[in-house]
């Protein structure tokens, strides 16, 4: 460890407190735990990072990307037509929330977390602009996919999607009821189903 780069060691610190913060939360996401998860000495820390809420920035990277990646393999898959597709994809991203249940419960921490921490009060802004620009990329390649068209402008329905998925996500981080959870996608995708087009 006492060789690898600067680059290198903030990667690995950002894993490390990504699985502190999925385990523990984020309260539980001290210098000190971080180092200790990622096996470095405390020292090598502030040689990486500049502090451990910079350090937080990365992790939100992570998991925007991880939940990026989920949504997408939903949308890939072998869908028949809109309804499909849009069920598919949000059937892929819950599942990968009950996958990984501390980690969706730390970035609502970390959003809030951040709405209250001065240096961090620009996060949220950019954590939800990931997130939208998420839904816009999916929406724009169904549209490529299936061959229809929007109705709506992409930003405003991306936006909708994120509002869905957080509620989704909240809902059954709160109660861990897998029917209720696919009920209310049966009813999201029935929502957002009509706002498809065929392509002239």
């Amino acid at each position: 460890m006492t060789r690898m780069p600067a680059a290198e060691r903030r990667v690995a610190l950002a894993h490390a407190a990504l699985a502190v913060v999925d385990r523990d939360g984020v309260h539980a996401a001290t210098t000190r735990a971080i180092v200790a998860e990622a096996q470095m000495p405390l020292s090598s820390f502030h040689y990486a990072v500049p502090s451990r809420d910079e350090l937080l920035r990365d992790v939100v990277e992570l998991v925007v990307a991880d939940e990026s990646d989920a949504a997408r393999a939903g949308l890939l898959a072998d869908a028949v037509d809109v309804r499909d597709a849009i069920r598919r994809t949000l059937t892929a991203y819950l599942d990968h929330v009950r996958t990984a249940p501390g980690r969706e419960q730390a970035m609502f921490e970390l959003t809030q977390y951040a709405l209250r921490t001065p240096d961090l009060d620009d996060l949220p802004a950019e954590q939800y602009a990931r997130y939208h620009a998420t839904a816009a990329q999916l929406l724009s390649a169904a549209e490529a996919h299936l061959g229809i068209r929007w109705t709506v402008p992409v930003a405003d329905l991306a936006r909708l999607t994120v509002t869905i998925t957080d509620g989704i996500t909240l809902a059954w981080l709160a109660d861990r009821d897998d029917r209720a959870a696919l009920a209310t996608i049966d009813l999201a995708t029935a929502a957002l189903t009509p706002f498809a087009e065929p392509a002239v």
